[in-house]
C-alpha cells in the first residue's frame, strides 16, 4: 500500500497501540482533532480517551506527565505541535528524561517518544520553521531520529516507541504529504542509528537527512549527468550517528559533502565531518565541506528560500570538492 508520511506515522502509532497496551498518545489536539497535521487522526475513536489524551496548552506539562507515565510503566508518545514550542518542555527532557538510566545506575529508563514537526520551506510563522537536531543530539541519553520518507518514518517510529530510552522524533512538515512510498503490509522496524545508502557512485559522498535529502538527490542527479557518480547517504538518525557507513563510503570516494538545513555553526554536519577526520582522514582527497543554513534566526517566508540550501549551492560545493 502506498502512503505519505502522515499516513505512515498514523499506521505506526495504530499498530504499536494495538501491539502494546502501554503505548499511549498525548498532546494538544491529538484526540478529537487528530493532531494539527492529522497524524493521530482516528486514534481516539479506536483506543479511547485514556490512551489518546487531549492535554492543556502547556508543553512543559505534556513532557513532565510523559516522564511520570514512562517511569510508571507506560510508553507515552508526546506530540508537540511545532518544534519552536518545545523549549518550555526541554527542561524535562534534559534534566530528567535523559538522566534516569544514569541516575538509577541502570535500574530504570524513561521510554518517552517526543514527536514534532520541524523545518522550513512552507511559508510558516516564526517559531514554526527551525531545524534544531544538533541541540537535542547534544544531550547524553537522548536519541534523535529524522526520517526523510514514509517507509523510514513508519519503521523508525515503531523502533522509537519500542526503545527503552527517550527519543526525539523529528518530522519535516514539508515532507508530510510531499510524496508516497510503498509500505509493506507485513510488520517491519527500521533500527535507530542506521543510515541508508540511497545511491552508489565512486567519485563523491553526499550525506543528508530530512527534507534536504530531496535536494541532495537532485544535486546528485545533475552531476551524474556530467559523469560524476555519488554515494548518496540518508543519515536517518542524528544520534546515534552511523559514522561507519559514511566512513566506509569516504574511504572509497575520498570526498565528502554534507547537506543540512539547520544553522551552520556547531551542527550535525560539523560533527560528522569531525568524525570523518578521525576515521577516514588518510583517505580524503579534499577537505570535507558542508552546505547549511545560516547563523541567523530562520527568516520570514519572503526570505526563507535564501536561507534554505538549494540544488545550486550543493552542486557548487560538489564541484569545488571535485576540483580540489
Amino acid at each position: 500500500m502506498e502512503m505519505n508520511i502522515v499516513e505512515a506515522l498514523n499506521s505506526a502509532l495504530r499498530e504499536e497501540m494495538r501491539r502494546d497496551k502501554r503505548v499511549m498518545v498525548l498532546g494538544e489536539d491529538v484526540g478529537i482533532d487528530g493532531g494539527v497535521f492529522r497524524v493521530t487522526d482516528g486514534l481516539l475513536k479506536e483506543f479511547g480517551e485514556e490512551r489518546v489524551v487531549d492535554t492543556p496548552l502547556a508543553e512543559s506539562g505534556i513532557m513532565g506527565a510523559s516522564v511520570g507515565l514512562a517511569l510508571n510503566g507506560m510508553k507515552p508518545v508526546a506530540e508537540m505541535q511545532f518544534d519552536g514550542f518545545f523549549w518550555p518542555a526541554f527542561d524535562q527532557l534534559i534534566s530528567h528524561a535523559s538522566r534516569y538510566r544514569n541516575r538509577t545506575q541502570g535500574r530504570y529508563s524513561c521510554p518517552v517518544v517526543v514527536r514534532f514537526p520541524v523545518g522550513g520551506g512552507v511559508r510558516a510563522l516564526e517559531h514554526h520553521a527551525e531545524s534544531y537536531e544538533a541541540i537535542y543530539a547534544h544531550v547524553p541519553g537522548v536519541k534523535v531520529a529524522y526520517p526523510s520518507g514514509p517507509y523510514d518514518a513508519k519503521g523508525m517510529l515503531k523502533a522509537a516507541i519500542r526503545d527503552p530510552d527517550p527519543v526525539v522524533f523529528m518530522e519535516h512538515k514539508k515532507l508530510y504529504r510531499a510524496f508516497k512510498e510503498e509500505i509493506p503490509e507485513k510488520e517491519y522496524v527500521v533500527p535507530l542509528g542506521k543510515g541508508k545508502l540511497v545511491e552508489e557512485g565512486d567519485d563523491l559522498t553526499v550525506v543528508s537527512w530530512g527534507a534536504m535529502m530531496l535536494v541532495a538527490k537532485k544535486a546528485s542527479k545533475l552531476v551524474r549527468e556530467k559523469g560524476v557518480g555519488c554515494d548518496v547517504i540518508d543519515l536517518r538518525s542524528i544520534s546515534p550517528m552511523d559514522d561507519k557507513l559514511v566512513a566506509d563510503s569516504v574511504e572509497k570516494t575520498g570526498r565528502l559533502v554534507v547537506v543540512q538545513e539547520g544553522h551552520r555553526s556547531f551542527g550535525a554536519a560539523a560533527e560528522l565531518i569531525a568524525r570523518m577526520n578521525d576515521k577516514a582522514f588518510l583517505h580524503l582527497k579534499a577537505p570535507p565541506t558542508r552546505v547549511t543554513g545560516f547563523d541567523v534566526p530562520f527568516p520570514f517566508y519572503k526570505m526563507e528560500n535564501w536561507y534554505l540550501p538549494d540544488t545550486d549551492r550543493v552542486v557548487k560545493a560538489m564541484r569545488s570538492v571535485l576540483k580540489y
